[in-house]
């Protein structure tokens, strides 16, 4: 019977694995006593019980040493309809909870089921009233996207209250008795902004689509990925409140600016540890990992730099979890749950539980019955048990000694050296057993020779049936005693280990809540700190947040309650490579915008809402600076496609996505939308987009209709704030050419024949439209090409400006306790000595009186750099196992550590790093560091770089240096 069984989430299979599995094993047996199970449904009950999508079947787990891949849980969701628009309601079995989110538009809703997994999807009976009365879901337009979505899937209809019905059936799904409580976890939701319309999100990539740059995918590291990526998903899809919004920016800004080395920041799944906690199927890689987690949180709290940045996440944590918990409540469980843990568990350092070991035996076998259950928790808890494996083993050794070893000494001193019998003690793993083998050798023929005693008790080894193993495996009566007796204590130790463990899952459970909130703060630490540093690369900022004026109506925003973007980059180029063009977008009302093909309006608009997006979430923006209100919603509309499934045209779907726009958008709203009616004939077309035009100039919000139906601007619009605004053009070399900045004014050009000639449409296509529009159009051709003089605002090619500080902050070290720890100190202490007097060196050259003053930061096992280090020219020691250094230099701190730590053996090096004005310096000191370090007697394992020659000794910048 295997250890540990992971079974498929498909029921049939289910049902086969289940089956299989207990007909040949003790569960079976026990099941049908315990159960009564006869029938092929019960057998399914139990294991839908405990094993469902989202949620793998965990039995066993407890006793094995390895990990398991654990899913996030997918939800049961219910869908129904209020007086405020759609509601959405998540329930987790696994976590015990639900929440419930009201007031949705039908693109929003649409937007959370696409990127949810979720178990089972209910619909609530109110889906199916319209307006025409009829209980027709889905006539007339009304609830349409959402019934195009929902009849591509399996759900179910359901009545009554659309909460508690919704629970209750959950109970039946999974077989959970009436009595069990789901605990609701919705938070506040009424100043938040309105979540992403489902088009808005493909169109920028939050939700990955192909052929749009994926905002996700430039807003971390690429090797930040699984729950930290989730949250920052969850986050653009699901904006939080300007409250929250400013607390993470205010977080990230004090992440950004920190000097000290940060945790590595261990992500747990929520629904992992319920699971395991409440099924007592933790083992001691969990609870290890349970204890890193509370271990962060604490060394956050004893940090001067970072313990500010953990009160702050003490509220996305709140939001994220539902789970208001106060802070010293936090640091005083998590405490509580490190040092019961350490008190219990076996930890990575700790080298009480050796494996036994015996010169005639062979390793493999202890090592294969000791290792499942030894180093699981602390030998102070198993004493008596570890005594009584340990009698056992040395009675083995020694009547293997007694009983096989004379025989084997008789066989080689007598055996020819080739062709003839062979004997020795080896270990018949599938047998767990020590047995003695002979081959070509007979105990018969033996018998009247030395050793002949012992000869005379050999058997032959047997297996657990009774059934002759070979012809080549021997035993003794007093081997299979000692071996039954060693089995049987190992036994008894391993099921006191698993009841320990059990018993601390036990103790656990009481602060299950705790460790959801502690382990989800980490999430969102890691998250906001992989932003910052991928952010500071990129030569992002931090946008100012402001509300907006309380003007009423259709009036116009205050002056100051705008919005104003410098040097504003599409968020898909990267700012350090200086690849794009910087525009200025400042904003106090509508803009109406034309531009020619391939002249950058559509990526304006993207680069925009992406923009805005970022800064109502609290993250940073790709710009040079930014001024972003708090905007109670972001919608983008772009291109549409027709629906063939639900019979609409593309016009038909434009026309369905602006109706719900504009019935959302308000005075608060930043709506964008490219190319508007573009898909039906020009003239009513236009009347329909100079009528919405109007309708937002009312509604008084800010955005973007950017359009190519020229024949608007005659139309008698009656609009107060919209104003004019193109994509530039310049004529050089007698051809029209886009610029991609914008500018005031109105760009008649279209470039079209130029476009249809760059992608590759025939010549003579080409000038016979041409020679048709010249007839049609004479009057635009005699202006000259076309009316391309359009202002100019802002400056060309603004440059980005990166202010970089550099605080000194003393570090206290406490006092050494180990050897590792006093050849740290040894070391930063000659590596300050030899640096300074380097610098002071160069310093009088230049007649510079300053004293130069040097930063040393250390950087723990299972700690890395933090985001000031991005960038910046820094010089380090690799402090290795093996008690070497290594001296490097690198612009890149955090890929070198995590280099040097994805080597064998170097997982827990430390490291010293100096930061240092410049790459020709930090070469300089690196050299003076290996032969230096080298003269001195440290033990370096890179002495060969030591024969550099110095770097750019010619043009030293020494002015921001300092030492402590």
């Amino acid at each position: 019977m295997p250890r540990f069984l992971l079974l498929p989430t498909n029921p049939l299979l289910i049902m086969a694995c289940f089956l299989w599995h207990a007909s040949c094993s003790a569960l079976w047996r026990k099941f049908k006593v315990q159960h009564k199970l006869v029938l092929v449904k019960d057998v399914l009950y139990l294991v839908f019980r405990h094993a469902h999508p989202g949620s793998p079947y965990v039995f066993g787990l407890v006793g094995v040493d390895h990990d398991l891949d654990f899913p996030e849980p997918m939800p049961v969701v219910g869908i129904s309809r209020s007086a405020r628009g759609y509601c959405i309601t998540l329930v987790l079995e696994t976590m015990k909870t639900y929440s419930s989110e009201d007031g949705l538009t039908e693109e929003a809703l649409v937007t959370k089921l696409r990127t949810c997994r979720y178990h089972h999807l209910f619909l609530h009976s109110s889906l199916r009233d319209n307006s025409s009365g009829t209980c027709r879901w889905g006539e007339f337009g009304a609830g349409g996207l959402l019934w195009g979505e929902c009849t591509t899937r399996h759900f179910e209809w359901f009545e009554g209250s659309p909460v508690t019905e919704l629970l209750h059936k959950v109970k039946e799904l999974y077989g959970l008795d009436d009595g069990v409580t789901f605990r609701n976890v919705t938070v506040p939701s009424e100043s938040r902004p309105r979540p992403l319309h489902l088009g808005t999100a493909t169109q920028i990539g939050a939700i990955p689509t192909e052929g749009i740059p994926c905002l996700l995918k430039v807003l971390l590291p690429l090797n930040c990925t699984g729950l930290p990526a989730l949250y920052i998903r969850d986050l653009l899809l699901n904006p939080p409140a300007y409250e929250i919004a400013s607390t993470i920016q205010a977080t990230c800004k004090l992440m950004s600016s920190i000097k000290c080395s940060i945790p590595e920041f261990t992500c747990v799944s929520s629904a992992k540890l319920v699971k395991l906690l409440e099924l007592r199927e933790a083992n001691h890689i969990e609870f290890c990992r349970i204890k890193n987690v509370v271990d962060e949180i604490l060394h956050m709290h004893r940090s001067t730099d970072l313990k500010e940045i953990l009160k702050l996440l003490m509220d996305p944590a709140w939001v994220a979890t539902g789970l208001k918990i106060d802070f010293e409540t936090l640091v005083n469980e998590c405490e509580w749950v490190s040092e019961r843990i350490g008190q219990m568990i076996f930890l990575d350092g700790e080298n009480d539980q050796k494996i036994s070991s015996y010169a005639n035996i062979p390793g493999e076998f202890f090592e294969d019955m000791e290792s499942s259950w030894k180093g699981r928790v602390k030998k102070i808890h198993i004493e008596e048990e570890v005594a009584e494996v340990e009698r056992a083993a040395e009675a083995l050794s020694l009547v293997v000694t007694e009983d096989f070893l004379p025989i084997v000494s008789r066989i080689k001193a007598t055996s020819a050296p080739l062709g003839g019998p062979k004997g020795e003690i080896l270990y018949a793993r599938e047998h767990e057993a020590v047995w003695f083998k002979g081959k070509r050798f007979a105990p018969a023929v033996w018998a009247g020779t030395p050793g002949e005693e012992q000869i005379k008790q050999l058997k032959p080894a047997l297996d657990s049936k009774g059934r002759k193993v070979g012809e080549e495996w021997f035993t003794t009566m007093k081997v299979e005693n000692a071996l039954t007796r060693y089995h049987d204590t190992g036994a008894k130790a391993k099921a006191r280990v698993l009841e320990l463990l059990r018993g601390l899952s036990t103790e656990l459970q009481t602060k299950i809540n705790i460790l959801v909130f502690a382990s989800m703060l980490l999430v969102i630490a890691k998250a906001l700190f992989a932003h910052v540093s991928e952010g500071r690369r990129r030569k992002w900022v931090f946008p100012t947040l402001t509300g907006f004026s309380s003007s009423k109506g259709g009036e116009s925003l205050d002056e100051t309650k705008g919005m104003k973007i410098i040097g504003l980059t599409p968020y898909w180029f990267d700012m350090s490579e200086g690849c794009a063009v910087l525009n200025t977008v400042e904003m106090q009302s509508l803009f109406l915008l034309t531009g020619p093909n391939g002249g950058g309006k559509s990526s304006l608009l993207r680069s925009i809402c992406a923009a805005a997006l970022l800064g109502i979430c609290g993250f940073m923006v790709p710009a040079e600076s930014a001024l972003i209100p708090q905007f109670d919603s972001v919608m983008l509309h772009m291109k549409s496609y027709d629906s063939p499934a639900d019979g609409k045209s593309s016009f038909q779907v434009e026309m369905s996505e602006l109706r719900s726009i504009i019935s959302g958008a308000t005075s608060r709203s930043l709506v964008l939308v490219d190319e508007i009616c573009r898909g039906t004939e020009t003239a009513k077309g236009t009347c329909i987009a100079g009528s919405i035009v109007e309708t937002l100039d009312e509604i008084g919000c800010l955005g973007i209709i950017s359009t190519h139906l020229h024949g608007i601007f005659t139309l008698p619009l009656r609009t107060k704030n919209t104003i004019y605004k193109a994509m530039g053009t310049e004529y050089v070399d007698g051809q029209t050419k886009p610029t991609w900045k914008l500018v005031d004014g109105i760009c008649r050009e279209s470039l079209a024949f130029e476009t249809a000639k760059k992608e590759g449409v025939a010549e003579t296509i080409i000038q016979r439209a041409e020679e048709l529009y010249s007839s049609v159009y004479p009057k635009a051709l005699s202006s000259g090409r076309f009316n391309t003089q359009l202002a100019q605002v802002g400056s060309e090619g603004a440059q980005l400006l990166s202010n970089r500080t550099q605080a000194a902050s003393l570090c206290h070290k406490s006092k050494p306790t180990n050897r590792m720890e006093v050849l740290q100190k040894e070391v930063e202490s000659a590596v300050t000595l030899i640096c300074q007097k380097k610098l002071m060196e160069l310093y009088r050259q230049r007649n510079t009186l300053e004293l130069p003053v040097l930063n040393s930061v250390a950087i723990a096992a299972r700690e890395q750099p933090p985001p000031s280090t991005i960038g910046a020219s820094c010089l380090y020691v690799m402090f290795r196992p093996d008690k070497k250094l290594y001296i490097g230099e690198t612009d890149d701190l955090d890929g070198r550590v995590r280099s040097h730590r994805s080597k064998e053996g170097m997982q827990n090096a430390t490291f010293l790093y100096f930061i240092v004005p410049g790459k020709s310096i930090a070469r300089q000191l690196e050299t003076l560091l290996i032969n230096q370090l080298s003269s001195q007697g440290f033990p370096l394992t890179n002495l060969a770089d030591g024969k550099h020659q110095n770097f750019g000794t010619s043009s030293l910048s020494l002015g921001s240096i300092t030492v402590a």
